[in-house]
């Protein structure tokens, strides 16, 4: 590695939060590159470039620091002390445009809520910064539940095209509400994809996270379906299905997609009625400029490519004349995409309403990636927020050696706090629309991400922090409005003190079975009244193996089939049979392997799932969640992380252990699913 960086260029650093070391281990501190740190500071439009810029750069902030009174966007939490505010010279006047409109002297007392605060020091100098007022905390959770975790493409029923959709979740929320006492269902992220052939699979590289993918679509309960004669897409739709249940097919987005949207533009023909009319104009002028962007974006990528930054130049920048002209010229375009932004929002409005009157305390739970594609319509719409020439990633650690690089731009912190987090406040409030809980995919990146230059090796970059204070206030404030439950996915390296924040204000974190061992003390799994109460427990996720492959040691075997062993063989089988073993020993000390299935003796495998679920229910966890290809016994994982076209990555339906696809209609007649809710449903004993 090269020489660290200089104190000049460190002190600059620091004034724009840009790290010059971190710690993958608290025993072990390594240096960033001072490329890492001289290109981070240029995303931020900060001149590090040689000594001379340095020295500039650090007296203008210095100074720039030294003279202001506040900085851009504050937070008081209640309406209670905030320590910017206290730190004012005395005798400076406060004064106050709420959210609501209201002009108040002073800053006690406001309402919640993002607001205009204009202080005025007794030497003159003047300051006009956002003020984010914010509940303390949020509720915990009004009882404790348990539900079912999905991606959604995976779920097929017989009526979905191909892949799972908003009619197959609205279903599956009433069924598993009424019938099975579920408290919530979590699906994968449903933001909008980027066009293009292939799509990228992932949904999360997405083209937008402030709107859904209308690939979800029920085409057939867009209410203007019964008003279209031609059906030829709804039997390309079945095709689709079937080739993927009877036939063994992957799931083909793209696929399904250009048989949906076939049928959607014969619907956007017929004229919609005049409540259905005044409705979609509602919808337009709630969601405003943000819409208009988005559809104008999905319109010019249908003339010129997905890729923004190809388009001929006055075309990149949303705001030109040409940007103008070309919109009007494609209005018809335009509104097609806006048309489809709201059928998606009403269907992902019907099935969390749907899951409520189901008994759902809680319902649906969206995820929230955690960044965008550098090529997508946030992107393009919100150039002036994201960091230029950088890619969110994580850095080497003791899982990988070489680092990841996410391929996502990350946001600019300074942009935010000047906005008064605005970009970030509308992309909450469109999420928490039609959502009873959110997950904060790595909620870690409130508080810090790795930014990789670009062209440059994940191991060359460097943590950009943020104002963790401003991005969880903002988080809380919007989800204290839509009365939502938050959980951030804390799985990985997690710096000191992040946990703590996040559950002084009612974050919910994420505990996976596997990975709950006392690693301050003797390693072993850790028994389940030592787990944390504020957190979603779970026995696996979609980028981990299933709990049947685990039990058997088939995820051992697959990655040995892709050639991804680091080791020899017969070293990991041993690894992982000891691990399972580890934990299959504390289940027999706790009594937690007895039952029965349908009056008949559980295989013992079938057995250990059901074990494993018992032992989360003895945890203190205010929220379990059941991976629903568990119930089947899918061996299969959904993700496999490491892998691009080695395995089929985002796009298997759910399956039995013998690999045939299983419906939504299956899953609801299966004895083991039922066995193992059931489970979950059983007393907790003392």
């Amino acid at each position: 590695m090269t020489a660290p960086p200089g104190d000049e260029l460190a002190r600059l650093a620091a004034l724009h939060g840009v790290a010059t070391a971190y710690q993958p281990a608290p025993d072990r501190t390594v240096t960033a590159s001072p490329t890492a740190v001289i290109r981070a500071l240029a995303a931020l439009g900060v001149d590090a470039g040689t000594p001379q810029t340095v020295r500039e750069a650090l007296d203008t902030r210095e100074r720039e620091l030294a003279g202001r009174l506040l900085p851009p966007t504050v937070v008081s939490w209640s309406g209670g002390p905030c320590d910017a505010l206290a730190a004012l010279p005395e005798g400076t006047r406060l004064r106050v445009e709420t959210e609501q409109g209201e002009i108040r002297d002073g800053a006690e007392g406001l309402p919640y809520g993002v607001h205009r605060l204009t202080a005025t020091a007794p030497d003159g100098r003047t300051a006009r910064v956002h003020l984010v007022v914010a509940p303390p905390r949020l509720p915990t959770p009004p009882e404790r539940s348990y539900g079912l975790l999905v991606q959604l493409y995976s779920l097929l029923s017989r009526r979905s095209w191909g892949m799972g959709d908003l009619g197959d979740l609205r279903e599956l929320a009433d069924w598993a509400g009424r019938v099975l006492g579920a408290g919530f269902v979590q699906v994968n992220p449903l933001h909008a994809a980027v066009p293009g052939a292939p799509t990228d699979p992932s949904p999360y590289r997405p083209s937008s996270r402030r709107f859904p993918d209308p690939v979800h679509l029920r085409v057939e309960e867009v209410p203007e379906y019964a008003y279209a004669e031609d059906r030829t897409a709804a039997e390309r739709g079945a095709r689709l299905r079937e080739a993927v249940l009877e036939k063994g097919e992957l799931i083909d987005r793209d696929a399904v997609w250009e048989a949906k949207r076939q049928a959607l533009e014969l619907l956007a023909g017929v004229p919609l009625g005049p409540g259905r009319r005044a409705a979609y104009c509602d919808f337009l002028a709630e969601q405003g400029q943000a819409l208009e962007d988005h559809a104008t974006w999905c319109a010019l990528a249908e003339a010129h490519g997905a890729e923004w930054s190809r388009w001929p130049e006055e075309l990149r920048d949303p705001r030109s004349a040409g940007t103008a002209r070309a919109r009007g010229e494609l209005m018809h375009r335009v509104d097609f995409h806006s048309r489809l932004a709201w059928l998606t929002d009403t269907q992902l409005t019907a099935a969390q309403r749907t899951a409520r009157e189901a008994g759902m305390g809680i319902g649906i739970v969206h995820d929230l990636a955690v960044g965008v594609h550098p090529s997508g319509a946030d992107a393009w719409a919100q150039q002036e927020y994201f960091a230029a020439g950088m890619s969110v990633g994580a850095p080497p650690d003791a899982f990988n050696a070489r680092g990841q690089d996410w391929g996502l731009p990350p946001w600019r912190p300074d942009r935010l706090a000047e906005s008064g987090y605005a970009p970030y406040r509308r992309l909450l409030r469109g999420l928490f629309r039609y959502a009873g809980a959110l997950r904060v995919d790595h909620v870690m990146g409130l508080f810090r991400l790795w930014w990789v230059p670009q062209g440059e090796a994940p191991t060359e970059g460097t943590y950009v922090r943020y104002d963790a204070e401003a991005m969880l206030a903002v988080l809380v404030l919007e989800a204290s409005r839509a009365g939502a439950v938050v959980i951030g996915e804390d799985l990985g390296t997690v710096e000191p003190g992040v946990r703590e924040a996040l559950r002084e204000r009612g974050v919910l974190g994420t505990s996976v079975l596997w990975f709950e061992r006392d690693w301050d003390g003797d390693g072993r799994p850790l028994p389940p009244d030592r787990w944390r109460a504020d957190c979603l427990a779970t026995a696996t996720t979609h980028d981990l193996p299933s709990t049947a492959a685990r039990l058997t040691g088939e995820h051992v075997e697959l990655r040995d089939r892709l050639g991804l062993l680091t080791g020899p063989l017969e070293e990991e089988r041993a690894e992982a049979a000891a691990d399972t073993g580890e934990w299959l020993a504390l289940l027999t000390r706790l009594g937690l392997l007895s039952g029965t299935a349908g009056g008949g003796d559980l295989s013992s495998e079938e057995a250990e799932v059901q074990g494993l679920h018992r032992f989360l229910l003895r945890t203190p966890a205010r929220m379990i969640g059941v991976w629903l290809p568990d119930g089947v016994g899918d061996r299969r994982p959904q993700n496999l992380p490491g892998t691009w076209d080695q395995y089929p990555n985002w796009r298997l339906p759910i399956a039995d252990g013998d690999g045939r696809p299983v419906t939504l209609e299956d899953l609801a007649a299966s004895p083991r699913l039922h066995a193992l809710t059931d489970v979950l449903r059983e007393p907790p004993e003392d």
